[in-house]
């Protein structure tokens, strides 16, 4: 092919991405909302298990709205990733040996895992532990029980209202419960009253510290997404490794000898990519030293020979 044809078949895969990208993000407009509430459960979980009010605050009218579009965003990349790594390697593929290809064909599966691991390790793991421990944290630093709140001598005590048990979901959808009805709701821990049209108002119960903890929805999204991005570099270090080992740049004895620096240097980088509390800093370097590990077993049985195989012929040609 001539250089002005590489060109037509780069520009001809770039048009088919972003034909693709753009049906992508209108698809990930109807799902975002699920998805901003999939990655808000773990923090409403915390609030709840910690005893805090479980409500995530808008500074502002538009805070809302573009927390919804960058999860659409974050969403319609990571589905489209892999269409765009097919283009590129379908504009790639021709040019290289079937041997060469072979390493491709390895190390893109050996990322992806490593990636979505990441991120289950991420959600199910350090996320639920490390947002109730600062949330607990946070509620014990200044405490402020209940009885301990200066209250005039000749104030009135007269009680506004008696808390009745919490009726049925099913009875709340059918409207058999009266308006005015208040009682408490465990599950949410919250004070219920139902409206006159049959809605139901809220009062969240919080905890006795002096500190009201109720966190910014465009906060926790940023959060949750700078950690992903985290996670997903930290996830390739056994590829980095393998990759450093295949051309000679690192010896598997050598790193094996050197553990302990390893293990130290594991801790410091658990303690400069986590939110600095001491359960997220411990997963976060056991996580990266179980990598260095797994890292150190490739490179003892995964050698450049055993991908590469016999092969010499281009790939346009194999295909």
């Amino acid at each position: 092919m001539s250089f002005g044809d590489h060109l037509d078949e780069l520009r001809r895969r770039i048009i088919l991405v972003l034909v693709a990208i753009i049906p992508l993000f209108a698809g990930a407009m109807f799902v975002s909302g699920g998805v901003l509430e999939f990655l808000l459960e773990p923090l409403r979980d915390a609030l709840q298990r910690a005893g805090q009010p479980q409500t995530i605050l808008a500074t502002s009218p538009l805070e809302p709205f573009v927390a919804y579009l960058k999860v659409a965003f974050i969403l319609t990349l990571v589905v489209g990733t892999p269409w765009v790594l097919l283009q590129l390697w379908l504009f790639v593929a021709p040019g290289l040996y079937m041997r060469e290809r072979r390493f491709v064909y390895f190390l893109l599966p050996l990322s992806t895992v490593l990636t979505s691991l990441g991120m289950v390790f991420l959600y199910t793991v350090l996320l639920p532990i490390s947002l109730y421990f600062l949330i607990t944290f946070n509620a014990a630093l200044i405490a402020r029980p209940i009885g301990e709140v200066p209250v005039p001598p000749d104030a009135p005590m007269v009680p506004l209202f008696t808390l009745e048990g919490a009726p049925s979901d099913d009875a709340i959808e059918a409207g058999t419960v009266p308006p005015g009805s208040v009682y408490y709701n465990e599950r949410t821990d919250q004070i219920q009253i139902v409206r006159p049209d049959g809605s139901i108002g809220t009062i969240p119960v919080r905890g006795e510290g002096l500190i009201a903890q109720e966190y910014r929805l465009g906060e926790y999204v940023s959060l949750v997404f700078l950690l992903a991005i985290v996670f997903a570099i930290a996830s390739q270090l056994p590829v980095v490794m393998l990759l450093l080992s295949w051309v000679g740049l690192l010896d598997v004895g050598f790193a094996s000898r050197y553990r302990r620096y390893v293990g130290f240097g594991c801790a410091i980088a658990g303690a400069v990519l986590t939110p600095q509390d001491p359960i997220s800093m411990v997963a976060m370097g056991a996580a990266l030293y179980l990598l260095y590990e797994f890292g150190l077993i490739l490179m003892r049985f995964v050698t450049p020979g055993r991908i590469a195989g016999g092969s010499d012929e281009r790939g346009e040609d194999a295909s």
